[in-house]
C-alpha cells in the first residue's frame, strides 16, 4: 500500500483520478460505498484508494488537498467494513489502515482491490442490476447501464473462444458446420 504522503502528493499533483478518491470522512456515507463498488468493478484498474480525512482547500489561490483528519477511526472502520460486507451482492473486504500524520491528525486509508472477472459486477443488493452497479470513470463513480454490463459478461476469454489442446479439424462435425452455414445463409 502507498503511504498517505505519497497519495497526498499524487492528489496535489494531479487531483482526484481513477484510483484515488478523497473524502472528508466524518461518516461513511453512500458516496464512499459507491466508490468501493466502482473501484471493485472497473476492468483493468487494479483497484484504488479512498482517503478519509482529506479535503480540497478551495480557499487558496491554488487549491490543494489538505489533511483535516478524522475523529472517530474505530467507528468509521466498523461502519465501512460492515456496509461492505452487507450491502452488496457479495462481501467486499477492503484493506483499511489508520495513519497518524506528522501534524498529529488521523487519516483513514482504504485500498479497494479490483474483483476478479468472474465475481463482477459488484452491485447494491437493494438496487439490483444495472442500477446498483457502479464503474470508475475518471475521478467519478458512474451508475452502470445495460451497455456497461456487456463489459462484465462478454469477455473474450470465454469458453467459446478458448483453444482446446490436442484437437484437429477431424474433431469438428461436418453436419454441424453445414447446419451453421444454412442458418447463417437464412439470416443474411
Amino acid at each position: 500500500m502507498e503511504t498517505i504522503k505519497d497519495l497526498l502528493d499524487r492528489l496535489n499533483a494531479t487531483d482526484e483520478c481513477a484510483n484515488i478518491e478523497a473524502k472528508r470522512g466524518s461518516s461513511v456515507q453512500r458516496s464512499v460505498i459507491e466508490t468501493v463498488c466502482s473501484l471493485s468493478n472497473e476492468p483493468g484498474l487494479g483497484g484504488g484508494y479512498i482517503l478519509l480525512g482529506v479535503e480540497r482547500d478551495e480557499a487558496t489561490l491554488f487549491p490543494d488537498y489538505t489533511i483535516t483528519g478524522i475523529t472517530n477511526p474505530d467507528q468509521l472502520q466498523l461502519d465501512l467494513v460492515t456496509q461492505c460486507a452487507a450491502m452488496f451482492n457479495q462481501p467486499v473486504r477492503p484493506d483499511v489502515e489508520v495513519e497518524k500524520t506528522a501534524s498529529g491528525k488521523l487519516v483513514m486509508k482504504i485500498f479497494v482491490p479490483e474483483l476478479p472477472d468472474g465475481q463482477k459486477p459488484l452491485y447494491f443488493k437493494a438496487d439490483g442490476l444495472p442500477r446498483g452497479a457502479y464503474r470508475r470513470i475518471g475521478s467519478s463513480d458512474q451508475r452502470c447501464t445495460d451497455d456497461d454490463l456487456y463489459v462484465f459478461y462478454n469477455k473474450e476469454d470465454s469458453l467459446d473462444s478458448s483453444t482446446i489442446k490436442d484437437t484437429s479439424l477431424d474433431d469438428i462435425s461436418e453436419e454441424a458446420i453445414n447446419l451453421y452455414r444454412r442458418l447463417r445463409e437464412r439470416v443474411n
